[in-house]
C-alpha cells in the first residue's frame, strides 16, 4: 500500500494553554497496488507547545530532561536546517565530524524514511544518536506553533521546504536571536521567497553554503563536488541500472548481442576509463578489439577484474580514450578536447563473477575526526576506506577500531554494492601495520597481488629428510644404482646471480672421442623428494612459484629443499634429471638422452666471473673470485684453463643456437633493468642498472634448448595431456605506438610476422642515440601478450607455438625448485622415459588444465609483486633527497616517449623510471624557465599539441618545443601519497639534455660575467664565436626583441582599444 496525503484537512479547535493539546484530523488516500482502489483514512494529530528544542541556549526551560538525549552543539557559529532533498542527497557531508548543530525537522526525517532507502534511514539515525555531532530531531509536526498545513494541490517538496523555514524562524525567535539559523535548499523559488524575510534567518543554496562556510576544508569541498557530479549524472539519466537476469546475459553472449570479458580499469584515470578486452572482433568492423567503458555510470558498479557482460552503445555515442595526463587520478579538463581515435564504447549490463579478493586500504586522513570508541566501544562507526589500488573505488566499512586504524594500512573486503549507493559496502579484516613502514608496504604488495605467504607446517616438515651439520643427508645406495653417474666423468658447474641459494640448473660440455660434442643440462630432481600427493606437493601446488621481491624471496619449497637437498651447490653429490645432446662440429643435434643422474658440481660461478673467464681473466684474478680454487695448489692453472675452455665452448654453441632461432624469427626483447640495492635496514643505497653480458645469453640458450626438447618428448608421448607453454600471436593494433615511434627517425617496422619484426628491430639503430633501440624493444615487450601454460588437449595443435622464441613447442623444465609447472613436467618426462613411480597416475587433460589455470594466475601475481616492490624501492631511493642538497642524485636525463595535450611521458634511463612530466597545471599555467631560480616555474601562457610535437608558449613569448625521442632534463623527487604506493614525481628542469644544458650554462656564464664587468675587450672573437655557436638559441630566446603580438607596445595598444570600446 502507498499513502498520499489528501488536499483537505480538518482541524479541531485549539487552546493556548501549554497543559492542553489541540487535535486535528489528517485525511489520507491509500491506493492499493493490486486493485488500484482508493481508500480514505483519517489520522488524528495532537499538537502541543512543550515539544523540547534541545538547545542549551533555551531560556524557556523546554529542553529535554532525558539523561541520554543529545543537545545542539554550542561550539558552532550557526544552526543548520536542511530540506528533504538536501538531507538525502548530501547525507555523507552531514556525517562529517566538522559540521555540527544540525536541526532535522520531523517532516524531513519522515521524507527520508519514505522516499529514501533503509540504509539512509540507519545512517541518519546514527547521526542523530552521535553526541559528537550535536544534532537533533525536532518534532515540528507535533508543535502547535510550528505545525504547517499542506495546502490543496501544493507540491510536496514546496510544503516540506515551507515546514523547514517555519522551523528555522521558530528556533531563531525561541532562542531570542542568540544563534543565527541557516536553512539549506536548492529550491530557487523558496530561496527568493524566504531569503530576505527574517533577519538572521538565512536561506542558502547548497553551493553557497559550502563555499561560504567550509571553503577552508578541502576534503568537504571535494566531497561536495563529487556528490554534485554524481547527482548531475543522475539528472542526465546515467544513474546506475539494475543487472539483467543471468539467462538473458548468457543468451545475449551466445547470440552476439552482448560481449563477455574482464573489466580492466585504467589506473591513471580510474574514474573515467575502463576497458573490456575480448578475443574476437568479428562482430565489429572496427579493427580495435578493446571496448571503452567511459564513466562510472556505464561501468555500473563493476570493479576492476570483474567478469562482466557489456552491451555496445550506439556508434553516435562512441568516443576515444583520453590523451591527457591525469595527476593522481583526478582527471583533466582537457579530456574532451584531446581524445584518441574513436573506438567501440559499451556499458555493463551484468556481472558474471565478482573479482572477490582482499584489498589493502587506509582511512581518509582527518586530524579533526574523533573516535567514538572511548565513549561507546560497542558502537561501529561507518567510514570510507581508500584502497591502495587507484582502480578500486572507495569502500564504506563499519568498524570500532577507527582510533587504532589511523595512519595504518589494513585489509578490507567488499560485500555488496547497492543500486543507489555511490560506494560499495565492505568490512574490516585485519591490520597490516603503519603506512610507510617497509614491512607494511611489502605486506600490502602481497595482499594486492593475492599472495598469501605462511610458514610451512610442522607436519609438512616432518615428512622431509632430517638434515644437520652433524648428520648430513646422503643419497641412498639403491637410488644411486638406478642413476647415470656423471660425478667423475663430467665437468659440471653452475652460473647464477650473486648470492643465489636455490640453484636449479648446472651445465656440462665436453669433446667426445669421435670428435663430436656432448652438451648437458642438469636440473635438480625435486620430484625425488616431493612425492605426488604429499603435503609438500600440495603446498607447492598452492604457492605455484617462488616470489622474488626487491629485498627478499618467498620460497615455494621449504628451505631444507630449496637451499639444501635440491640445490645443486658445488662440492656435494646431488640428484638431478639431465638432458644431454650429442652434436657434430657444427653444433647440429645428432642424438639426445633423457634420464636421472648423479652429479657433483665443481664450481658455483656468478655471471660476472664466468664472463671474466671467457674474456681472458688471469689465473690469479679467477682464483680470487672462485672459492673452489682457493684450496688448489699447482694444478690451479690447469683447472682454470679447463673451465675457461668449457665456458667458451658453451658460448659458441649458444651463439649458434640463438642465430638459428633468430633466423626463424625469434625476438630479442631484453629491456633496461634497474635493481635497487637494499641493506638490512631497508635503506636503498643505490640503483644499479644490470649490465647484460654474453654469458647471460649462453645460459639462457642452454635452458631454452632443454625446455624445447623436453616439450618435444612429452607432447609426442602424451598427446592430449602434456603441459606446454604457449606465447600467442600479438594483436596488430598494439604495434601502432612502436610503428609511430620508429617513424620519428625514418625507420619502418614490419609486424607481419615475428621474423619481420625481429629484422625491423635489428635495423632500428641510431649511432647518435644509444637508447633508441632499447626503447623500441621495451615497447615491443608491452605489445606482447603473456605466455601461458596449457594442456595439449585444451588447445588446437596449430596454436602450440611460442611466438617470441620462434619454437613449435615449448615448456618449462629447468626450474623445479621455484616453479610447480616444472615439477609437473618432470613427472611427465620421467613417465615418458619409463622412470616414473609405478603408483602415480598423471593428471588427465581436464585436471591438468585446471592446474595450468591456477599456475598462470600465481605466476602473473608473482611477476606483478616483483614489479611493484622494485617500483616502491626505486621511489624510496629519492627519500630525503632534494634539488637543493642532492643535485647529482635527483637530476637526470629523460627521453620523451609520448606526447599529450598537457605534458609528455618520459623514460629516465639512468634509473629505469617512466612517468609524466606536466607542462600545464590545473590552473592552466604553463612551465617557463626562471633565470633567478635556475629552474622551471609556473606562469601564464598556452600549450598546443600537434601530430609530432607539443609546444609551450610563455607569456613573454618564449617557446619550448617537445618532440618524440627528444632528450630533456628532469628533477626527480619522492611523492608520498598516504593511501597509495609511493611514486616518483618528475619535473622539467630543461628542454635540453643534461650535458648540453650544463655546457650552455657554462658558456653563457663566462660571457655574461665579463659583460657585467663592462670588460668587453676581455672577450676575444673566438670566445664570442664559441659561446654563440653553443648558445645562440638560448641567447636569442632570452634577449631577442619581442615578437609583434607579444611586445609591450602591442599590449598598451590593446588596452587603449579596450578603453575606447567600453566608452
Amino acid at each position: 500500500m502507498t499513502a498520499e496525503e489528501s488536499d483537505d484537512f480538518e482541524k479541531a479547535p485549539s487552546t493556548t494553554s501549554i497543559s492542553q493539546i489541540s487535535r486535528i484530523n489528517r485525511q489520507f488516500r491509500l491506493k492499493s497496488n493490486r486493485k488500484s482502489n482508493i481508500i480514505s483514512m483519517v489520522q488524528e494529530l495532537y499538537l502541543r507547545k512543550d515539544v523540547p528544542c534541545k538547545s542549551l541556549l533555551c531560556q524557556n526551560n523546554c529542553t529535554s530532561n532525558k539523561e541520554n538525549d543529545v543537545f545542539l552543539s554550542l561550539d558552532v557559529s550557526h544552526y543548520v536546517v536542511l530540506d528533504s532533498q538536501i538531507c538525502r542527497d548530501y547525507l555523507e557531508i552531514w556525517e562529517t565530524p566538522e559540521i555540527k548543530g544540525i536541526i532535522f525537522p520531523q517532516t524531513i526525517v519522515n521524507s527520508v524514511q519514505y522516499e529514501g532507502n533503509s540504509r539512509q534511514v540507519k545512517r541518519l539515525k546514527a547521526l542523530l544518536d552521535d553526541p559528537r555531532k550535536g544534532s537533533v530531531l525536532f518534532c515540528n509536526e507535533f508543535h502547535e506553533d510550528v505545525y504547517c498545513e499542506r495546502q490543496p494541490k501544493e507540491p510536496t517538496s514546496e510544503w516540506q521546504t515551507k515546514c523547514c523555514y517555519k522551523v528555522s524562524e521558530w528556533y531563531y525567535n525561541h532562542l531570542n536571536g542568540q544563534m543565527p539559523i541557516i536553512m539549506v535548499t536548492d529550491n530557487t523559488k523558496m530561496i527568493e521567497e524566504y531569503g530576505c524575510k527574517t533577519l538572521n534567518v538565512f536561506v542558502l543554496s547548497m553551493e553557497d553554503y559550502m563555499n561560504n562556510f567550509w571553503e577552508e576544508l578541502p576534503g568537504i569541498i571535494d566531497l561536495y563536488a563529487s556528490l554534485r557530479a554524481s547527482l548531475d549524472s543522475k539528472q542526465k539519466g546515467t544513474e546506475y541500472l539494475g543487472y539483467l537476469p543471468m539467462h538473458c546475459l548468457e543468451s545475449g553472449v551466445k547470440t552476439g548481442l552482448f560481449i563477455k570479458g574482464h573489466l580492466n580499469v585504467n589506473k591513471h584515470d580510474a574514474q573515467r576509463e575502463a576497458f573490456l578486452q575480448r578475443s574476437s572482433c568479428s562482430d565489429i568492423k572496427s579493427g580495435n578489439t578493446d571496448i571503452l567503458i567511459h564513466g562510472m555510470p556505464h561501468r555500473n558498479r563493476a570493479i576492476h577484474g570483474d567478469l562482466v557482460v557489456v552491451e555496445l552503445l550506439p556508434k553516435s555515442e562512441w568516443r576515444g580514450r583520453s590523451m591527457c595526463l591525469n595527476e593522481n587520478n583526478q582527471g583533466s579538463e582537457d579530456e574532451e578536447s584531446d581524445m584518441s581515435t574513436v573506438m567501440p564504447n559499451g556499458k555493463v549490463v551484468g556481472i558474471i563473477q565478482r573479482n572477490s579478493r582482499d584489498y589493502a586500504a587506509s582511512l581518509v586522513t582527518d586530524e579533526n575526526m574523533e573516535s567514538e570508541g572511548k565513549k561507546n566501544p560497542r558502537r561501529a562507526d561507518r567510514v570510507l576506506a581508500i584502497p591502495w589500488d587507484y582502480r578500486i573505488p572507495k569502500i564504506r566499512i563499519s568498524t570500532r577500531q577507527i582510533e587504532n586504524l589511523r595512519d595504518q594500512r589494513f585489509v578490507v573486503r567488499i560485500d555488496s554494492w547497492e543500486l543507489g549507493s555511490q560506494y560499495p559496502n565492505g568490512h574490516f579484516v585485519r591490520t597490516l601495520g603503519p603506512a610507510g613502514d617497509p614491512e607494511t608496504e611489502i605486506a600490502t604488495i602481497l595482499v594486492e597481488n593475492n599472495i598469501f605467504i605462511g610458514n610451512f607446517s610442522d607436519s609438512q616438515l616432518q615428512e622431509l629428510p632430517k638434515v644437520s651439520p652433524e648428520n648430513p643427508w646422503e643419497i641412498p645406495v639403491e637410488e644411486s644404482s638406478k642413476r647415470r653417474d656423471l660425478r667423475k666423468s663430467h665437468l659440471v658447474f653452475s652460473i647464477d646471480p650473486p648470492g643465489c641459494e636455490d640453484v636449479d640448473d648446472t651445465l656440462s660440455v665436453r669433446h667426445l672421442p669421435d670428435g663430436h660434442i656432448e652438451l648437458g643440462v642438469h636440473i635438480a630432481d625435486v620430484t625425488f623428494f616431493v612425492k605426488p600427493g604429499s603435503l609438500s606437493d600440495l603446498e607447492a601446488r598452492g604457492r605455484s612459484t617462488t616470489v622474488y621481491l626487491a629485498d627478499r624471496r618467498y620460497d615455494m619449497l621449504p628451505s631444507v629443499l630449496s637451499s639444501n637437498l635440491c640445490s645443486l651447490v658445488s662440492g656435494e653429490d646431488k640428484c638431478s634429471v639431465s638432458v644431454m645432446w650429442e652434436m657434430d662440429a657444427s653444433f647440429n643435434v645428432l642424438d639426445v638422452w633423457y634420464g636421472r643422474t648423479l652429479i657433483n658440481s665443481s664450481y658455483k660461478l656468478t655471471y660476472e666471473t664466468a664472463q671474466a673467464l671467457a674474456d681472458g681473466a688471469t689465473v690469479e684474478e679467477a682464483s680470487s673470485k672462485i672459492t673452489e680454487l682457493e684450496t688448489l695448489g699447482t694444478d690451479k692453472h690447469q683447472r682454470v684453463e679447463e673451465l675457461r675452455v668449457a665456458i667458451r665452448l658453451l658460448m659458441e654453441i649458444a651463439f649458434q643456437l640463438k642465430a638459428e632461432r633468430k633466423e626463424k624469427g625469434a625476438l630479442d626483447l631484453d629491456g633496461l633493468e634497474v635493481r635497487p640495492v637494499v641493506d638490512e635496514k631497508k635503506n636503498i643505497s643505490e640503483l644499479i642498472i644490470d649490465k647484460h653480458l654474453e654469458v647471460h645469453d649462453t645460459v639462457a640458450e642452454c635452458m631454452i634448448l632443454a625446455n624445447e626438447w623436453v616439450a618435444r618428448k612429452i607432447s609426442s608421448t602424451f598427446i592430449n595431456h602434456a603441459l606446454l607453454r604457449h606465447h600467442p600471436l600479438p594483436r596488430q593494433e598494439f604495434f601502432q605506438d612502436i610503428i609511430d615511434f620508429a617513424k620519428v627517425k625514418n625507420f619502418t617496422i614490419d609486424t607481419s610476422s615475428n621474423k619481420s619484426l625481429a629484422d625491423s628491430l635489428d635495423r632500428c639503430v641510431d649511432p647518435n642515440d644509444i637508447y633508441f633501440n632499447k626503447l623500441l624493444r621495451m615497447m615491443a615487450v608491452l605489445a606482447m601478450p603473456q605466455s601461458l601454460y596449457f594442456s595439449t588437449g585444451s588447445l588446437n595443435r596449430d596454436n602450440f607455438f611460442h611466438y617470441g622464441l620462434a619454437l613449435d613447442v615449448y615448456t618449462h623444465f629447468t626450474s623445479p625448485i621455484r616453479r610447480y609447472a616444472d615439477i609437473l613436467v618432470h613427472h611427465q618426462l620421467l613417465s615418458a622415459i619409463g622412470e616414473g613411480p609405478d603408483d602415480y597416475k598423471l593428471p588427465g587433460n581436464e585436471e591438468l588444465q585446471k592446474f595450468c589455470d591456477h599456475i598462470n594466475m600465481k605466476h602473473r601475481a608473482a611477476q606483478n609483486a616483483q614489479r611493484d616492490s622494485q617500483k616502491m624501492f626505486q621511489a624510496l631511493y629519492f627519500k630525503d633527497k632534494s634539488f637543493d642538497k642532492n643535485k647529482e642524485d635527483v637530476i637526470a636525463e629523460a627521453i620523451v616517449i609520448q606526447l599529450r595535450s598537457n605534458g609528455v611521458l618520459v623514460f629516465v634511463p639512468r634509473f629505469g623510471l617512466k612517468g609524466p612530466v606536466y607542462l600545464k597545471d590545473k590552473q592552466d599555467k604553463v612551465v617557463e624557465f626562471s633565470a633567478a631560480n635556475q629552474k622551471m616555474e609556473w606562469g601564464h601562457g598556452s600549450i598546443t599539441r600537434g601530430d609530432n610535437h607539443v609546444t609551450v608558449i610563455s607569456r613573454s613569448g618564449k617557446k619550448m618545443k617537445f618532440t618524440l625521442l627528444q632528450h630533456i632534463t628532469v628533477i626527480i623527487s619522492l611523492e608520498l601519497v598516504n593511501a597509495h604506493q609511493p611514486n616518483v614525481k618528475l619535473e622539467l628542469l630543461s628542454d635540453k639534455p643534461i650535458l648540453l644544458q650544463n655546457q650552455n650554462q657554462t658558456d653563457l656564464k663566462n660571457v655574461f660575467d665579463k659583460l657585467s664587468k663592462k670588460d668587453a675587450n676581455a672577450l676575444s672573437a673566438d670566445e664570442i664565436a664559441a659561446a654563440s655557436a653553443n648558445s645562440f638559441t638560448h641567447l636569442n630566446t632570452e634577449y631577442r626583441q619581442s615578437e609583434a603580438e607579444n611586445s609591450l607596445y602591442e599590449v598598451f595598444e590593446s588596452f587603449q582599444e579596450m578603453g575606447i570600446m567600453s566608452v
